[in-house]
């Protein structure tokens, strides 16, 4: 299959100079960008007059079924919304629910030009499903707390969670381990998780340094910051990516650069549980890889990459007071090529280049919102919206198209879940 998208303003990330020209996809891959190619006989033209092709966005955490939980448990602070709602809801969930609370938020990131994200949770090959069913790329890991020798097993789920799906759905699916966090975790079963990491060979995804109840309780149970703590167990060591470091010290910044540790940036979830505002520029300034995600939508409340993006940029010279702190292109590389990397996935993902997988997206620029054009980098993150998103290719499949979803029933999933709801707030309710 072939795909010609011609007249298109083209920003491929690798250079952040907006191009005129067109875009060839052969099969999965992107067979040229700006020039056409001699004697490319495409099977399907589409018209991108008035449009902006660019890399689909890299959400590099989140935890897609909590897209359930939506609205469900808000304007509290972290520790009662975590453990005395959100926690005992997830008790009620099941691999089907998970399925579905996926499928939705899958719709959700294909509508807003998302085409590749990070995942933590549970039922995990439930999400893996509604991944491949979706067309979308994906990093998933099986979320790993201990609490008593009761969760041994799940050190082993994970392991065979990787073992069925690194690479499944024509490689657009790979894994990780993901130990929640330091203090949903033992010591013991934290070095397992790094042996079990040498042995497989896959990175490790973790919540680190969230809030500054977190703090606390390191420091008084270790007498170190958590990301001194993991540090030291080895868990950086290896390839590893650290979600919101939000309260993340100089020191702690100097050993996540010593131990090239990426950092998914969250602003939404971290502003609205009021965990802080993370040092980005200071992480940045230090050499540490930065990426962007939403985090769940229980946290957020949305999966909005371009969203994101636009607080991103307005914290970041708001915590420092300098406004030329996270500029619009530093972000936008944050939202696409750093979270490339950030999931190991740069060589075929992240910018617009010949031979990369095709996931591409395209910005409809027709709007007062987006005039006038003076720079488009910057109307990408201080202006546009998510809904300005209005096609998605990933790996030349095209999963949205004018607007409307090709691969996905958003009909069906409303309905799915609206059949779901009841019994699982029922069965919260009578705990």
């Amino acid at each position: 299959m072939k795909t010609l998208i011609k007249n298109l303003k083209i920003l491929s990330i690798k250079s952040l100079e907006v191009i005129d020209g067109d875009i060839g996809i052969e099969g999965q891959k992107i067979a040229f960008v700006g020039k056409a190619t001699a004697g490319f006989e495409s099977d399907e033209v589409v018209d991108g007059q008035g449009k902006l092709a660019m890399p689909g966005l890299v959400n590099a955490h989140t935890h897609i079924a909590m897209s359930l939980m939506r609205g469900y448990a808000d304007d509290l602070a972290f520790w009662p919304w975590l453990h005395d709602k959100i926690l005992p809801l997830e008790e009620n969930l099941d691999g089907e629910m998970v399925y579905w609370g996926s499928r939705l938020s899958c719709a959700e990131m294909i509508a807003s030009g998302t085409t590749c994200f990070a995942d933590m949770y549970f039922f995990m090959d439930d999400v893996a499903k509604a991944v491949q069913d979706s067309g979308l790329r994906a990093s998933l890991c099986r979320g790993l707390t201990w609490f008593s020798s009761a969760d041994d097993f799940k050190l082993e789920e994970a392991k065979k969670f990787t073992q069925k799906w690194q690479g499944a759905a024509g490689g657009k699916i790979t894994t990780m381990l993901g130990p929640h966090a330091p203090y949903t975790c033992s010591t013991d079963f934290l070095c397992k998780v790094r042996e079990l990491q040498t042995e497989i060979d896959v990175p490790i995804h973790i919540h680190l340094s969230e809030s500054l109840d977190e703090m606390e309780k390191a420091r008084e149970s270790w007498g170190k910051t958590p990301i001194e703590y993991v540090a030291d167990l080895g868990l950086l060591d290896g390839r590893a990516m650290a979600a919101h470091c939000v309260q993340a010290t100089d020191a702690d910044i100097a050993i996540l650069a010593k131990k090239n540790t990426f950092v998914v940036h969250n602003p939404g979830s971290n502003m609205k549980l009021a965990n802080g505002l993370a040092p980005v520029q200071r992480m940045l300034d230090a050499g540490v890889g930065v990426a962007l995600g939403t985090d769940g939508a229980a946290s957020n409340n949305n999966q909005n990459m371009f969203e994101e993006m636009h607080l991103a940029a307005l914290i970041g010279k708001a915590a420092t007071g300098d406004p030329e702190a996270l500029p619009a292109s530093t972000v936008l590389q944050m939202a696409t090529i750093e979270g490339a990397k950030a999931l190991g996935l740069q060589e075929s993902i992240g910018t617009l280049e010949v031979g990369k997988q095709a996931d591409i997206i395209l910005v409809d620029l027709d709007k007062p919102h987006l005039y006038p054009q003076h720079d488009l980098v910057s109307l990408l993150v201080y202006s546009a919206q998510a809904s300005d998103v209005s096609d998605v290719w990933v790996a030349g499949r095209r999963l949205y198209a004018d607007r409307h979803f090709t691969a996905l029933d958003f009909g069906q999933i409303k309905a799915k879940i609206a059949k779901a709801l009841p019994k699982f707030l029922h069965n919260r309710q009578k705990k």
